[in-house]
């Protein structure tokens, strides 16, 4: 008896998904399968991030592969084909140190070494003078270095200060956001900052 209901309810669970899947896929845009390819979690792991990655409506004609970045929102936004795009929590700089403008993705790294510029170590004369890529590096899993500027989108080994102003003009992500984003943008991405 126990044998049958499990299996009754293992059909009525795959007739659901079957039926809804595709009905729900349509509202966000896309495919159903081209929705499950987006890979919205990182080796089947949960996101870190309190700030859950998602796909949003998005028609502000921007090209897909596009990057926008609200520092008043604190939010990075990757532009996808019809309307739509994915979006992230992120951390920004802390007064002083906001910044806008356009730049493009010039070089990226995975787990990359960190050198302090001159500028940040006469403020914080405490930091290292390098530090080797791993878990422990402030910039984290990826970083995409934004034309000759100092500036990055990154990861973070300091999760809970995504959605806050804290850094020194970086634009920092969880492990697991940065990771995703860094699979999809390529060298040469547009990358628009705004306050």
């Amino acid at each position: 008896m126990l044998r049958s209901f499990k299996a009754a309810l293992g059909a009525a669970a795959g007739l659901f998904v079957a039926l809804a899947g595709p009905a729900h896929s349509q509202e966000i845009g896309g495919t159903y399968q081209e929705l499950l390819n987006l890979n919205l979690q990182v080796d089947g792991r949960p996101q870190q991030s309190a700030i859950p990655r998602e796909i949003v409506d998005f028609n502000k004609g921007y090209a897909p592969g596009t990057i926008l970045i609200s520092t008043a929102e604190r939010r990075l936004y990757f532009v996808l084909p019809e309307g739509k795009a994915i979006r992230y929590g992120v951390g920004v700089g802390r007064p002083g140190f906001e910044w806008a403008g356009t730049k493009t993705i010039s070089n990226k790294r995975e787990w990359p070494s960190w050198t302090p510029p001159a500028q940040m170590l006469r403020r914080r004369p405490d930091l290292p003078r390098h530090m080797a890529g791993g878990p422990e590096n402030p910039l984290g899993a990826r970083a995409m270095y934004l034309g000759s500027s100092l500036y990055r989108i990154h990861g973070s080994n300091e999760p809970d200060t995504i959605g806050q102003a804290v850094s020194s003009g970086c634009i920092r992500m969880t492990n697991d956001d940065v990771t995703d984003l860094y699979e999809r943008a390529k060298v040469g991405t547009r990358v628009l900052v705004m306050r």
